[in-house]
């Protein structure tokens, strides 16, 4: 399938984030495609194509969060049907990839789920893969298929960019985000300082200290991602407690399990900005604010489409 124009595409997606699907198919002026996708009574998936796909460029906008895993099984499922119709490339375009995580074998007998995800889309019959923001990059690498690794960075400085926010200092909430917090500054023409933690069991961190000027300084914690919120607010409290004048965090994709939320309402920060690639749950307070992805999103589709480059997408 290399550099073949297909002559059209087609939208489909499945139950875990129609706002955004809807909000990419009014910005490229296509409407959803015609897919039934419902349960058994006992629990299985059923997926039903309402419409002919045979010959044309699909693509399936699927976020893989929660329920994780009837979200993937979805993704899979429209897959192979979309495949046993004779599809001319089935492009899969997940905002956020589920089991990101567990990339690599953090010690013995451990799984690296992120590895097995990629194999079950490619044996489905997924020809290319569109995403963003994963949580390890060379998840790129677990495909034998073209990945497309978008970035939401961008988004995210344009908005602190007209924010214009004096003594500005990003923040990294542990060593893994360092490269994170400090494309987010260089754009912004800002220090970043570093959260030294540890992290005595699964989903709890504690600060040890934090490297980096921050007090009398606006800080803003940045991460690809919130879970249960516990080391982001750990985070915003102890820059507070050394005497920073205000405390902001953002992030790509708002996972938001357990008790996050509340911790985040409680939290000092004065605004948490996430993205959309997954959609927010209920009970969040004014401090929330969602930045699109729809537009980029649309963009890549466009441009993969027509085989278009999409580097310009990355910067």
């Amino acid at each position: 399938m290399k550099n073949i124009i297909f002559s059209d595409y087609k939208l489909f997606t499945g139950n875990s984030h129609n706002e955004l699907a809807q909000e990419i198919a009014d910005i490229m002026g296509k409407p959803l495609g015609n897919i039934d996708v419902k349960k058994f009574s006992d629990g299985e998936t059923s997926v039903s194509i309402g419409e002919s796909v045979r010959g044309y460029d699909c693509f399936i906008i699927q976020s893989t969060c929660d329920p994780v895993n009837e979200n993937l099984m979805e993704a899979l499922i429209m897959i192979d049907a979309m495949k046993r119709a004779s599809a001319g490339r089935i492009n899969v375009v997940l905002p956020y990839y589920g089991y990101a995580r567990q990339d690599r074998k953090a010690k013995a007998r451990d799984p690296i789920t992120a590895k097995l995800v990629a194999n079950l889309l490619v044996a489905a019959g997924a020809d290319r893969v569109v995403t963003m923001d994963l949580h390890a990059a060379q998840i790129q690498g677990y495909f034998d298929i073209p990945v497309d690794h978008l970035l939401g960075m961008p988004i995210l400085v344009d908005y602190y960019k007209e924010l214009d926010l004096d003594n500005l200092v990003i923040v990294s909430p542990d060593h893994g985000s360092v490269t994170r917090a400090r494309k987010m500054a260089e754009p912004l023409n800002s220090p970043i300082a570093i959260i030294d933690k540890r992290r005595p069991e699964p989903n709890k961190s504690e600060i040890m200290n934090v490297i980096g000027d921050i007090k009398g300084k606006n800080c803003i914690v940045v991460d690809d991602m919130i879970d249960t919120a516990g080391t982001i607010c750990n985070a915003g409290k102890a820059l507070m407690d050394l005497g920073a004048q205000s405390v902001r965090c953002c992030a790509t994709h708002a996972v938001l399990s357990g008790k996050a939320i509340e911790r985040l309402n409680e939290s000092p920060f004065c605004e948490v900005v996430l993205l959309n690639t997954i959609p927010l749950k209920e009970g969040t307070s004014d401090k929330f604010k969602t930045l699109s992805v729809a537009a980029l999103f649309a963009e890549s589709i466009e441009r993969i489409h027509n085989s278009q480059p999409i580097s310009g997408l990355f910067k």
